[in-house]
């Protein structure tokens, strides 16, 4: 047998909530957040020895992340997380990497000061990953409920003594897409732009192409976000089969929330730069 060493490692602190009030003249905005840290480095010795001396303490970086967030409005989550990951590296010598998902909740605004919460649980999300002389911006999106009642077909595929499936021409489909992205450059500055146009391509797509299969509509979906935004290098996405079946008449259905296919996939623009996975 082999010796025993230490692996890959890395420590944080995971989802700090936040809730930023910025209160306007005339009306307030909020800006409600959960941001999660991550360090990577040289930290053997803690692992290794219990030599906490490398160690900047998670509770450190909760208090980091809720004063700098205190220090100037958040803007978009893009900047936000940038800042964050910059302000580790240099907070704790011994880290190589810092990584920062900023997860943004919608709130829509009743009047001046009263909001409600979104329908659907929909998260605006990023991911930055900072090191000495780079960084890599990723965003996304987790839970935007999409459902279509025509448009969408699912025959044709292989089948198995297990298979009971019946093929269909005329189908639900319905989905919660989560979707992550990485921009080519970290430094383009409009991201909520960026974002608005890329969720906007994937809604456009999946209403008006038809659907062969979930696979199918995810490249399209995919392909459309790189075909949109040039700074894109590449796009993966999560898309859950919430099923649909017909009770006896083709109106009425049964919402089978498990088990679900899950359909994942990578669309990537060829000869793009490579960068951190987008598994995050």
């Amino acid at each position: 047998m082999g010796s025993i060493v230490l692996g890959d490692n890395r420590y944080g602190k995971a989802e700090i909530r936040l809730l930023r009030v910025v209160r306007g003249a005339e009306a307030h905005d909020i800006r409600d957040l959960t941001v999660s840290v991550a360090l990577a480095g040289d930290f053997d010795r803690v692992h290794l020895e219990g030599d906490n001396s490398a160690v900047l303490p998670t509770d450190s970086q909760k208090n980091a992340v809720y004063a700098i967030a205190a220090e100037a409005p958040p803007g978009a989550i893009e900047d936000l997380g940038l800042r964050l990951a910059r302000h580790f590296l240099a907070a704790s010598p011994a880290a190589r990497r810092a990584t920062v998902r900023v997860d943004e909740h919608a709130w829509t605004r009743l009047d001046a000061h009263a909001f409600h919460a979104g329908a659907g649980g929909e998260r605006r999300q990023t991911c930055v990953v900072a090191e000495a002389d780079a960084a890599w911006v990723s965003a996304g999106l987790a839970d935007l409920l999409v459902l279509k009642t025509a448009g969408s077909e699912f025959r044709g595929f292989a089948r198995d003594r297990h298979t009971t499936l019946e093929e269909t021409g005329d189908r639900i489909l319905a989905t919660a897409v989560t979707a992550r992205w990485r921009y080519a450059d970290a430094e383009r500055g409009d991201w909520t732009a960026a974002f608005e146009q890329a969720r906007q391509a994937m809604l456009d797509t999946f209403a008006r192409r038809y659907s062969r299969s979930l696979q199918q509509t995810l490249y399209e979906m995919g392909r459309a976000v790189l075909e949109a935004l040039p700074g894109v290098a590449e796009i993966r996405l999560g898309l859950p089969n919430r099923h649909h079946f017909p009770m006896g008449s083709a109106d009425v259905l049964h919402i089978d929330d498990r088990p679900y296919g899950l359909i994942e996939g990578t669309v990537r623009r060829e000869g793009a730069p490579p960068g951190p996975p987008l598994d995050w």
